[in-house]
């Protein structure tokens, strides 16, 4: 692997090849994805924050992360500029979905101004002031507006002042043009400033000197950037004002015991230690809130890791104004799955004078549900025997029944399909029914590989037709009670489905596929956030084909859920168990005709239901209506098809014996 280091004979930073570190415990291997180059603070040899992609966990870290996840990392000698680094627990954090990664490397720097913003010891209200507008006064002066403190920053660059003013601060003004006393004393109705943040990086004491004279009585001076020592003491003694000195990141910087041992601190004395300010740093930063932790305007430079001497010789020498300096290190390769083309927005279908039907095929539970769509007419099945399509099209309500699929794809008063053929024709009979621009409702599996799944996603993408998938338990009402209890309880979220299935026929892996995918959509739907890997094993097969599998699902949140699907078991007992546990309550389905919630020593059950509910009916109304109306698609297609990804993974890691990740 390749890290910059610093020439013992020159001086100068290169780039050079150096042994990979190996994982050890209490410790992650992390390749960097971004790392940023920060002037403020003396560390651009090595580096201190970066964010990357968990490769191995060692010992003692198992459940706090997991492979493939995405961590922002801190400290220097650790957070390095370097393809892989060897990260302590306590200073790494996950990145949030909507966090990008060149935004994730500024975790540790923002860890460190949120850090100075506690030392400062403000409230809701207070007037405080941010001396120097580098990365450190910016993110300070954004976390202090963040907190309900009024902000005004000084320095000596307009243009750094300007993105201050973009980040919300009330003041930004610039110590060339002049004495900004009276202009501190306008904005806090005479009394001075309750706080001052030195951020600035100098050699002499003019940034204590204007602390002095912009601060309050009693004030608190908070030194977070490298400033002279010189003192005015007897401004400081007249105001009695108090320095800090802003330790980096939090508690537990530079402990050894904190950072390399892995040790905690009683939450009661330090609740707010290196590793929770790099938590909360990210977790602002996310876009679920209008009102965030903005760094992507401070970036003012990207270089490929490839480059990073050119990088570092821009910061050290000076050659042209910047801030944020950011290497990048490429998307890395995750095998098959950067082949997958997921769709990211997908526009809803033309509107439709109703919804007129077509069905391929008989194969499905729907079809009983048909004659209590309101809004459906029922226009033609295609089944190949034609005795099967004549039986079907009378027993279900169609106007016409035929042999010949294309009668169905190509008629043009038919806007929506039914798909409900073997599985392995239904890849390509939804790609040619999108193609035909018609609203398709397939039964699963959608696709049996990556390939197929890619031939949907681009046909789904060049048509005015939408896409739904067969995934009808999300739309049983016991589901979407479990799904709304778990909304409230927050995460991790731990669910175990079991499927008392009975024994598959002769085409086992097809319908295997088929079976799994409405209960992985189900754990996606309960649990509320996407999948990120797939990990699933197989018991020895005895009669052929593969019919006793686990599949373990893990989330963006740290959720988990086990899919158990077997053949073993009595015919008597219920075939389907759901299983929730969150929050100290645990919450089951059984078989979708009893619920029941045990929390607090209680358990609630609901009546017993005479027949199942396993949604069919809500979802086909569902679907029916969204055609006749014109709309989107009931269920986020892209949601769909990370599911069904999900369930070929299922597949894929049979095969392969390792985790796959989505």
């Amino acid at each position: 692997m390749k890290q910059i280091i610093q020439s013992a004979k020159s001086g100068k930073l290169v780039l050079i090849a150096v042994p990979e570190p190996k994982v050890r415990p209490g410790h992650l291997l992390v390749r960097n994805r971004a790392s940023l180059i920060c002037a403020d603070t003396g560390q651009v040899p090595r580096g201190h924050s970066a964010a990357g992609e968990v490769v191995a966990l060692g010992k003692g870290t198992e459940g706090a992360f997991h492979v493939g996840q995405r961590v922002a990392i801190a400290g220097a000698g650790i957070a390095n500029h370097a393809d892989i680094n060897l990260v302590p627990v306590n200073l790494a954090a996950p990145v949030p979905d909507d966090v990008n990664d060149e935004e994730a490397c500024f975790g540790a720097l923002g860890a460190s101004a949120l850090h100075g913003v506690r030392n400062m010891g403000l409230q809701i209200g207070d007037c405080a002031a941010v001396v120097g507008a580098g990365l450190v006064g910016q993110m300070a002066a954004q976390l202090l507006e963040l907190s309900g403190v009024r902000v005004a920053v000084f320095d000596t660059d307009a243009g750094r002042l300007e993105l201050a003013r973009y980040g919300r601060a009330e003041l930004a003004w610039n110590l060339g043009d002049g004495d900004p006393g009276e202009a501190v004393l306008d904005m806090t109705g005479g009394r001075g400033c309750d706080g001052v943040m030195i951020t600035d990086a100098v050699d002499t004491g003019e940034p204590f000197a204007l602390a002095a004279a912009i601060a309050r009585d009693r004030a608190r001076v908070c030194l977070v950037g490298i400033a002279g020592t010189e003192l005015p003491y007897r401004d400081f003694m007249r105001k009695e004002l108090s320095v800090v000195v802003s330790r980096a990141h939090g508690p537990g910087r530079d402990d050894a015991d904190y950072e390399a041992r892995g040790m905690k601190y009683p939450d009661g004395y330090v609740p707010w230690t290196e590793t929770r300010n790099l938590e909360h740093t990210l977790r602002i930063m996310s876009r679920r809130k209008d009102h965030r932790l903005a760094v992507e305007p401070l970036i003012t430079h990207r270089f490929p890791f490839e480059k990073a001497e050119d990088a570092c010789a821009l910061v050290t020498e000076k050659s042209e104004p910047h801030l944020g300096v950011v290497l990048t290190y490429g998307a890395r390769e995750r095998g098959p799955v950067s082949a997958l083309r997921v769709p990211i927005a997908i526009s809803g279908a033309k509107p439709k004078a109703g919804c007129v039907l077509g069905a391929l095929g008989a194969g499905t539970m729907l079809l009983p549900h048909l004659k209590g769509q309101a809004n459906a007419r029922l226009h033609t099945i295609a089944i190949a025997d034609g005795i099967s399509a004549e039986y079907s099209g009378e027993n279900f309500g169609f106007e016409y029944a035929v042999g010949d699929e294309d009668a169905v794809l190509g008629d043009d008063d038919i806007n929506a399909v039914l798909i409900a053929t073997p599985p392995a024709g239904h890849a390509g009979l939804t790609a040619a029914a999108l193609a035909a621009g018609k609203n398709v409702l397939v039964e699963t599996p959608l696709a049996l590989d990556r390939d197929e799944l890619n031939r949907v996603i681009a046909a789904r993408n060049r048509s005015d037709g939408f896409l739904m998938v067969g995934v009808n338990r999300r739309f049983a009402p016991m589901a979407v009670r479990m799904r709304d209890r778990l909304a409230v309880l927050g995460a991790p979220k731990v669910l175990l489905l079991r499927i008392n299935a009975g024994p598959l026929p002769p085409e086992g892996q097809d319908r295997l596929l088929g079976e799994i995918c409405p209960f992985v959509d189900l754990a996606r739907f309960l649990i509320g956030v996407p999948i990120v890997s797939v990990q699933a094993m197989a018991a020895k097969a005895t009669r052929g084909a593969c019919d006793d599998v686990t599949a373990t699902l893990g989330f963006t949140d740290g959720s988990l859920a086990t899919i158990a699907y077997t053949a073993k078991g009595d015919s008597s007992a219920s075939k389907e168990l759901i299983e929730a546990y969150a929050g100290g309550a645990v919450i089951t389905i059984d078989d979708f005709r009893s619920y029941r919630v045990t929390a607090d020593g209680k358990t609630r059950k609901s009546r017993p239901v005479a027949e199942q509910d396993k949604g069919h009916a809500a979802e086909l109304g569902a679907f029916v209506d969204a055609v006749a109306a014109g709309g989107t698609a009931p269920v986020a297609e892209a949601e769909l098809i990370e599911c069904s990804l999900a369930t070929i993974a299922i597949a894929e890691s049979l095969r392969d014996g390792a985790s796959v990740t989505i």
